[in-house]
């Protein structure tokens, strides 16, 4: 969208609370986002320069924009949040939540059962959740267990199928757990007083469910049935271990919502703690992936907005780090300094630090682009050490004269040129590659053991099984075999020689590795082919152009750039050397080569 474009549309924009959508050329939404002014807010996307690179580039890739007015910000973020889900547009914050949570479910039938669920059936039944910890249901499902004589079982106890008295009881009935609403012996009345104090103890209400056993326990003793009586008194001493083992502050601190924000380059994370009676009752942490720049008090507000829709949460009052606006004018925003209130945010913050942690102990090893490719060559090649310090070697001549060699370095994958050398050959009369490359194996090594340097892991030969064995024979005379591995690579089909195997490896024509030593053998030829073609121009001027009279070095070298040998320039065109070095030194060059005068 061009400032054209976007000036134009600017006056179009209301200054009211609503929803923005950006669109790419395809129509695609790739953006969403709620103001409580539209037009101030869609300003700032071309006013200012942003600091991440997506925001502009977003901008850049958005062709029309859309928006929808709403009647306050609360219903901008909660439509915001629903588009989000339903559209993924590319540059929003990702709700990073793939799991699956459990549920405790009452469910809607005659004689409720109360069981753990991850399936959540729109059937009218009721569903307590998400928990984040099975061993927090498990505990919840044995507390009610031990507190309350429910029925395990999944018989249809409608009134006609009791009345027909089609069922028997179990043995959950003689032991105690059940008090046989299969044969009448509970009315469903009485059945469904136990389902309310369930509800009150899975909502985190402690007190109605002391008063009911409490009013119980009385009960029984007024009528002498003192043994009953303190059954209800052990379920009573179980609800206040329960109650003490859950209250983390003051149990007066009731339904509040806690959310912790804690955000990095990347990615924000939100720990949500429900809270009631002083009681954390349910907690979750979720992350937000950042795409675009995205202000903290607006992520913390999509966090929560999520949150409270996934926990059907009804809180009045929440609990956070920082200010944000209210989502709600029925509810309080509290930033705790102090107190029992901040305890609880201290703890949303430590449960996000322990979340962090968790991650980043999971979390596989990042492993640079370098160290896989030199990984799998390790693999390839099956050698003992990954081959961070890689040397190849290249022979080069031309018809046997000016024979000359090269050394390539490669460290962690990539070319040190600094480490590169070049060799004049020494020892070797007339063209014989093989014994060439022996000297400058030899001299290469045993100067790196005279200066005690630390030796490659990896030695590449730029030829088949002759150049091979000729450097192994250095690498023997020089004691050093089996102290670095060494190969040689044959030019055509790409085949891996080793010492003491006939046979060449092949490696996958696709793999990393092949393609990493395939540059180096290459790098290695270039640099032994410049270095030749420099002394070769060098000798050629000495021993042609050099006795022109009149012919200086520098016009040599620009006659051999441009020639490249002392044959062409014989049989040149005379204009074609005019150019080069104009006519008084053409005429001489062509006398001397032809014994003619132009």
């Amino acid at each position: 969208m061009d400032d054209k474009d976007y000036k134009e549309l600017l006056d179009t924009l209301p200054s009211e609370p609503g929803v923005y959508k950006f669109r790419d050329r395809e129509g695609k939404l790739i953006y969403v986002g709620k103001a409580k002014n539209i037009k101030k807010r869609v300003s700032s996307y071309f006013n200012r320069e942003h600091e991440v690179n997506k925001t502009t580039v977003m901008v850049k890739t958005a062709v029309s924009l859309e928006f929808t007015i709403v009647d306050s910000e609360q219903d901008a973020l909660l439509l915001e949040n629903n588009l989000i889900k339903a559209f993924l547009p590319r540059y929003n914050v990702l709700l990073k939540d793939g799991k699956t949570y459990p549920f405790i479910c009452i469910k809607k039938e005659n004689f409720p059962r109360v069981f753990y669920t991850r399936k959540l059936i729109k059937d009218g039944s009721e569903y307590f959740g998400p928990y984040t910890s099975m061993g927090r249901v498990h505990v919840l499902l044995e507390t009610i267990k031990m507190l309350f004589q429910l029925r395990t079982c999944s018989l249809s106890l409608v009134p006609k199928n009791i009345e027909k008295k089609k069922f028997k009881v179990c043995l959950e009935y003689h032991i105690g757990n059940c008090k046989g609403p299969c044969e009448a012996l509970q009315t469903e009345d009485d059945y469904n007083q136990t389902i309310q104090q369930i509800r009150n103890l899975l909502k985190g209400h402690l007190k109605p469910v002391n008063d009911f056993l409490t009013d119980e326990m009385q009960v029984l003793s007024e009528n002498y049935e003192f043994e009953k009586a303190n059954l209800i008194k052990q379920k009573l001493d179980l609800l206040k271990d329960y109650q003490s083992n859950s209250t983390v502050v003051n149990a007066d601190i009731n339904n509040v919502d806690v959310f912790a924000f804690v955000e990095d380059e990347t990615t924000a994370f939100v720990n949500y703690m429900k809270v009631v009676n002083g009681s954390v009752i349910q907690t979750k942490t979720i992350e937000l992936h950042k795409k675009i720049e995205e202000e903290k008090e607006d992520l913390l507000q999509l966090a929560i907005t999520e949150l409270r829709e996934q926990f059907a949460s009804e809180s009045n009052e929440i609990i956070v780090p920082f200010l944000i606006p209210t989502p709600s004018e029925k509810i309080k925003i509290t930033v705790p300094q102090i107190g029992d209130k901040k305890k609880l945010l201290e703890l949303a913050e430590k449960n996000v630090s322990y979340y962090k942690l968790n991650l980043a102990l999971n979390a596989p090893a990042k492993t640079s682009p370098s160290e896989r490719i030199l990984k799998q060559l390790k693999e390839d090649f099956r050698l003992k050490d990954t081959p961070f310090h890689i040397e190849c070697f290249d022979n080069s001549n031309f018809q046997g004269s000016y024979p000359v060699a090269s050394m390539v370095v490669f460290k962690n994958a990539k070319a040190s040129k600094k480490d590169y050398r070049q060799f004049n050959i020494k020892t070797v009369e007339g063209p014989d590659d093989f014994s060439s490359m022996e000297e400058i194996v030899f001299r290469r090594y045993k100067r790196m053991i005279d200066e005690n340097q630390t030796l490659p892991q990896l030695v590449i030969i730029d030829g088949g099984k002759g150049q091979l064995s000729a450097a192994v024979t250095s690498i023997e005379k020089l004691g050093l075999k089996g102290k670095m591995a060494i190969c040689g690579i044959a030019k055509r089909l790409e085949e891996i020689y080793f010492p003491d195997d006939s046979l060449p490896l092949y490696i996958n024509k696709k793999s990393e590795s092949l393609k990493l030593i395939q540059q180096i053998r290459n790098e290695a030829h270039r640099f032994a082919i410049t270095f030749h073609r420099n002394k070769r121009s060098k000798g050629a001027i000495k021993t042609g152009l050099s006795d022109i009279s009149g012919v200086g070095k520098a016009t040599a070298e620009k006659l051999l750039k441009h020639f490249h040998s002392i044959e062409k320039i014989k049989h040149a065109d005379t204009k074609e050397i005019i150019s080069l070095v104009g006519k008084s030194k053409a005429s001489k060059v062509h006398a001397y080569f032809n014994s003619e005068k132009l």
